[in-house]
């Protein structure tokens, strides 16, 4: 355990944020699936609809700097892949 007040303030608020960017992480995590899930399913409806709620997260995750900017266009542009495989 650091012995610095600062050092000691430092550990503190890198767990904070650390468990915060794991939630943000989280949530974007399992919309992607929901995406995934309903492709499988060939639920084009549902599939839109988790869509639009996936890529919101993955925005919000690229903004807070959780994923790089490349990251989450990449994982949007898969997911679209996916998406529009349904409609052709």
């Amino acid at each position: 355990m650091a012995n610095i007040k600062s050092a000691v303030k430092r550990i503190k608020t890198n767990e904070a944020r650390r468990l915060h960017n794991k939630a943000i992480k989280s949530t974007m995590r399992t919309a992607v699936k929901k995406v995934e899930v309903a492709v499988n399913n060939q639920d084009a409806a549902e599939a839109k609809e988790a869509l639009v709620a996936a890529v919101r997260k993955i925005d919000k995750a690229a903004s807070k700097g959780i994923i790089h900017k490349n990251a989450a266009n990449r994982h949007k542009s898969r997911l679209y892949k996916q998406v529009n495989s349904l409609n052709a």
